[in-house]
């Protein structure tokens, strides 16, 4: 599969009206006292277990870090250790009413002559209820599971909450961005039907003409296989949704440009598997 294009600095000087999102949150029957302590302990369990190993060398683990105690609730966080972007353990995500814990982090790095340049971190967030749909590969390894195509696409397929966090660790161009991804989702769409032509024209829209500066954070929120929430904030983490996707093909696609067989940041698909390996086996 294609990678993705070089996403190059820019500036730009607009900013799309927003799409609502009438998606539908999805139901908790637990209270919330009772899911923060579940995801505490689980959390507890992926950061002392999660190992990453890249290429057979490089090894790399998640670590824990408060905030500031003048906080009336201390957050915890991991950080991506190629760029240190910090990404909260547990997430409430705009449009899910639950939050989700951290499986793993990465970049996207993109090579210029022969000097590596890092455009993102990212971090992948799952509705914790992903673990009872993957009970068949509870035992295997991390290096099986990452080569598991069937186990990527049973993540995808489950009507459970996925979310992406983007975060950019240089200046962007919104046009640039949207065109990288355009390329690398588009090849990935062997006969485009209307609704993937609209699905991906809303898409763009988002991101034409703005500017995504240094920290701005994009969610990209797979409700099911068939409608993804959009959300972009150059102030902190987006509070609500500016788009709505509906079309299995191209949401399917994008899965696959960062979790499929080539995926287009490694890092992450392989701090992905080990978190979820950990958490599978713990």
């Amino acid at each position: 599969m294609a990678a993705v294009a070089a996403i190059a600095p820019n500036l730009w000087r607009l900013s799309p009206a927003k799409i609502k999102c009438d998606s539908t949150p999805c139901v908790n029957p637990r209270t919330e006292s009772a899911l923060k302590r579940e995801n505490h302990h689980l959390l507890s369990r992926f950061c002392t277990h999660l190992s990453i190993q890249k290429h057979g060398s490089f090894h790399s683990h998640f670590s824990l870090k408060a905030a500031s105690s003048s906080s009336v609730e201390s957050t915890e966080y991991t950080e991506e250790p190629a760029t240190k972007v910090k990404f909260q353990t547990s997430l409430s995500i705009p449009g899910c009413s639950t939050s989700m814990p951290l499986t793993g982090t990465g970049y996207r790095e993109k090579v210029f002559a022969v000097i590596g340049v890092k455009v993102y971190a990212a971090g992948l967030y799952v509705n914790q209820s992903i673990f009872t749909r993957l009970e068949a590969w509870k035992g295997q390894s991390a290096a099986d599971l990452q080569q598991d195509s069937e186990f990527f696409d049973t993540i995808f397929q489950a009507p459970l909450e996925k979310s992406l966090q983007i975060v950019l660790v240089r200046d962007v161009d919104g046009k640039t961005f949207w065109d990288a991804l355009d390329e690398a989702i588009s090849p990935r769409i062997k006969s485009p039907t209307p609704v993937d032509t609209s699905a991906l024209s809303t898409f763009s829209t988002l991101f034409q003409g703005r500017p995504l500066n240094k920290g701005t954070i994009i969610l990209l929120t797979w409700l099911d296989s068939t409608k993804m929430l959009v959300s972009v904030s150059s102030d902190g983490l987006p509070s609500g949704v500016d788009a709505t996707i509906e079309s299995t093909n191209v949401i399917s696609a994008l899965f696959d440009v960062f979790l499929g067989s080539d995926s287009v940041s490694p890092t992450l698909k392989a701090s992905v598997t080990s978190g979820l390996t950990a958490l599978l086996n713990g």
